[in-house]
């Protein structure tokens, strides 16, 4: 695990770059605090900042060379076949190898095999390869976005990096992407392959890059399966897909547990992590394991049930138990770590948890993806029942007007009763991909756009904007139900919300999370299995709940899904107020700014405090993120 950047200068490089790529190897420090080192010629410059994870000696150091020194190498993230793929493919071909990395592997793989090697690896990558003889650099992430990769490109330069503050030091241009933050203002963060600056792109999942003289080509080498695209996997029935997902988990978290630093796992206490603990215990016996508690918010503490997991697998448990003040000692740590408007408030608690789990290990696997592949979210039941309702549909949509005007808030039992009725009407007026987009996001479209100022609304395009939103929509396809919704999540919410939430508070604590529920494996039988056997009867997450059933505590399964919610409108009713109505949301900061509507901010603020705050509270964090981000990087 580590970070990367480049710059290929069109003319040659200048003096100037070199500074640059030594500037980004400071801003990504933290992605790599063991080693930051550089490589340049006349027209190419790679860096990397290094966390040692597999052969900590220098010779797993990057940049590296092969042996012909004609090919370069920068590699962020951990190929888990890499020794089957070197006996495989290599074993014949003479290479005195001089470390035990993956990343040497990698490397000659490219020689001997150009760009074809790419789909065997199993694991999750960003990397660049410069081949000096060819004047080429190969650029390539991984199948799902577990790691990041900006690209930037202008008439004299092409540059990119691990995160947007290390690009930024190639002083490129910097125009907010009016569509982007449109769509950030709904969703509270940015759907890729979009960022907040036009210029800049991210390196989509499952694709490659070719840079040229001759221009970039762009390939994709990887896309979700369908049912009845494998015929072998398409045949299983329900109990025999159950036990073949539990088959390839096992092989998945197994592959995970290799590492050269201590390595341990996060436990909520819920069935994704509780799966992962569950099997690497079978492999790794008293494996260190890493909760956290909520003592001011008992409603979503899940420590008890992480604790009958960590004494029946006999796991080295740790629990962090927080207060609420020590999750607000913590914003500001991560506002100013974060460098492009991202504003998933669970990243507060993530960033605790990876910084208190950093203590002990350098490695960490956790259960992130499970809800996205097999149906694991509310949206998800919510929306099979709307399919299921047929002309009622039409009943619940004539409700909307009176639930519109009812108190609706996340702080109380009734009042986020008719949050969630509220939200189900409104789906039920609409089609099934509005609906979707919809349900991703806390406001709709012409509100969003209302909070503009008059001057960015006429930045604005709609068909640039439509444009965004149906390249996240593709995968509708109007065939597959509950799947649509299922590969929409992944190209969306998991790739641009909770992947990069775990990317960014791990790695701004130098720590490596691993996520068995992506090995290429895994996802490729869950999705060529039928939606029954991921909602199955009313029960989400049915086919991984069935086959693991007999392993985990009872507990485990009878009881209601919750995530966590930080206390944000106690926060912005007390000790946020000062910041929201005299600092970042001022009506003089606003007027200033010349962005937001000052009259719709104000209205927004004071729904905040009134009896029905709704969507308020989500809605003020992502305007307080942006504004913070803002004052960072632009003002």
């Amino acid at each position: 695990m580590c970070g990367l950047s480049g710059i290929i200068r069109k003319n040659g490089l200048r003096d100037t770059d070199i500074t640059s790529v030594q500037q980004t190897l400071k801003a990504l420090n933290l992605r790599g605090p063991d080693c930051q080192d550089y490589f340049a010629d006349d027209s190419v410059a790679l860096g990397h900042a290094r966390l040692s994870i597999l052969d900590t000696s220098s010779a797993g150091q990057q940049p590296m060379t092969d042996d012909s020194e004609r090919y370069v190498i920068v590699f962020n993230g951990e190929i888990f076949n890499y020794q089957e793929l070197s006996a495989k493919y290599l074993a014949d071909k003479n290479i005195q190898f001089h470390s035990t990395s993956d990343t040497e592997v990698i490397l000659y793989l490219y020689r001997y095999y150009g760009t074809e090697f790419v789909q065997w690896l199993n694991g999750f990558f960003a990397f660049a390869i410069y081949d000096k003889e060819a004047d080429t650099v190969f650029i390539a992430r991984d199948r799902y976005g577990i790691k990041p990769l900006y690209f930037y490109q202008d008439n004299e330069q092409v540059a990119f990096a691990s995160e947007m503050k290390a690009l930024l030091a190639f002083n490129i241009k910097k125009e907010i992407d009016t569509e982007a933050l449109h769509a950030y203002l709904q969703l509270n963060y940015i759907p890729a392959p979009r960022t907040i600056f036009r210029q800049v792109s991210k390196v989509e999942p499952g694709t490659q890059l070719t840079i040229s003289e001759a221009g970039i080509k762009i390939e994709r080498y990887y896309s979700l399966p369908k049912p009845g695209e494998n015929r072998d996997a398409s045949n299983y029935t329900y109990e025999q897909a159950c036990d073949r997902l539990k088959e390839l988990l096992d092989a998945s978290v197994k592959r995970r547990l290799i590492s050269d630093v201590p390595l341990g796992a996060f436990l909520s206490g819920g069935i994704d992590s509780s799966v992962i603990v569950s099997l690497a215990a079978k492999h790794s016996p008293h494996i260190n394991t890493f909760s956290i508690g909520y003592a001011d918010e008992p409603f979503f503490d899940e420590t008890k049930y992480a604790e009958l997991v960590a004494k029946k697998f006999n796991t080295n448990h740790t629990t962090f138990s927080l207060t609420n003040n020590d999750l607000y000692n913590h914003l500001f740590d991560i506002l100013d770590y974060i460098d492009e408007p991202f504003a998933d408030s669970s990243a507060i608690a993530v960033y605790i948890l990876c910084k208190q789990t950093r203590q002990k290990v350098t490695v960490a696997l956790s259960g992130d993806g499970a809800d996205e592949m097999m149906a694991g979210y509310n949206k998800h039941l919510a929306d099979y029942r709307l399919r299921n309702l047929g002309s009622a549909s039409n009943l619940l949509a004539a409700i909307k007007p009176i639930t519109g005007i009812m108190p609706k808030s996340r702080q109380g039992k009734l009042t986020n009763l008719i949050r969630q009725i509220d939200r189900f009407a409104e789906g039920a007026a609409l089609g099934n991909k509005e609906r979707y987009w919809r349900w991703c996001g806390y406001a709709g479209e012409k509100e969003t756009l209302s909070m503009l100022t008059p001057t960015w609304q006429g930045k604005y395009h709609v068909q640039k904007y439509t444009a965004l939103k149906q390249h996240v929509l593709q995968v509708f396809d109007g065939n597959d139900g509950l799947n649509d919704v299922l590969r929409a999540d992944m190209g969306l919410v998991l790739q641009s919300d909770m992947l990069v939430k775990v990317d960014l508070m791990s790695m701004a604590n130098s720590l490596e999370v691993r996520v068995p529920f992506l090995d290429v494996e895994v996802v490729d039988f869950v999705f060529t299995q039928p939606a029954a056997y991921k909602l199955r009867k009313g029960n989400r997450k049915a086919m991984l709940k069935d086959a693991f059933r007999a392993d985990l505590p009872e507990e485990l399964f009878n009881r209601p899904k919750h995530g966590f919610e930080v206390p944000l409108l106690k926060w912005f009713r007390g000790d946020l107020r000062d910041l929201i109505e005299n600092d970042l949301l001022s009506p003089a900061f606003i007027k200033a700014q010349g962005i937001f509507d000052p009259s719709s901010i104000q209205a927004l603020i004071k729904q905040l405090h009134s009896n029905d705050p709704g969507e308020s509270h989500a809605r003020i964090w992502g305007l307080l993120v942006f504004q913070y981000w803002w004052k960072k990087y632009l003002a």
